[in-house]
């Protein structure tokens, strides 16, 4: 999984008109929790802009006056009207213990079903997992190369070492569906016993003229 570092500074108060002031300061009130007393601190708005405005999931290392803490966004608050970032949850990631998260769906290959004419529909963006930081990957990587026509891959499809899949299995995450005018292999075949048995049906009047 990617990792990010990231500056802050401890909150000497906590409360409405604090963060408010804050905010002022184009500073972000945040607060670290997980593992023991929750850490109210506020990092720069423009940190958010790599953390939040992006389809990557990021281990963040949080540099509070000199100490670090390893961490993953659990929770982004933003202002109604402006879509600002005005506040943010850190959950404090230990090394050796499980958290859950949500990682991207990378999808990779050209599939047999877009290549005939169907459509790629890609159901879901992230997927929630939990396992140890360490062996978190950057992605789910999911390849299509195989997928047909009225095919889709679902969560019980995919099998990733260390990993623990946390959707329900029925999820569909992506699927091809079929194109206005296209024909499954299955239809064309069928169109062609019917075009077979016409051929092979009464025979024009000018031929039963002739015999």
């Amino acid at each position: 999984m990617k990792s990010i570092d990231v500056k802050g500074s401890l909150r000497e108060a906590v409360g409405k008109t604090t963060a408010k002031l804050l905010r002022k300061e184009n500073e972000v009130p945040c607060v670290l929790y997980g593992q023991g007393e929750n850490v109210h601190f506020h990092i720069s708005e423009k940190a958010f802009k790599k953390l939040v405005y992006t389809p990557d999931a990021y281990l963040v290392n949080i540099d509070i006056d000199g100490k670090i803490y390893q961490s993953i966004i659990r929770d982004v608050q933003y202002h109604p009207v402006s879509d600002k970032v005005i506040h943010a949850d850190f959950y404090h990631v230990l090394e050796d213990s499980p958290l859950w998260t949500m990682l991207p769906v990378r999808i990779v290959g050209s599939s047999v079903g877009v290549i005939k004419g169907g459509r790629l529909v890609q159901k879901m963006r992230k997927i929630k997992i939990k396992g140890i930081a360490k062996n978190l990957p950057e992605d789910i990587t999911i390849d299509i190369t195989t997928l047909d026509i009225g095919k889709s891959i679902k969560i019980k499809d995919l099998a990733i070492e260390n990993i623990e899949l946390l959707d329900p299995l029925n999820a569909v995450v992506v699927l091809i569906k079929t194109a206005r005018g296209v024909q499954t292999d299955e239809a064309g075949e069928e169109g062609e016993g019917e075009e077979a048995a016409a051929e092979g049906g009464d025979a024009p009047a000018e031929e039963k003229a002739a015999e």
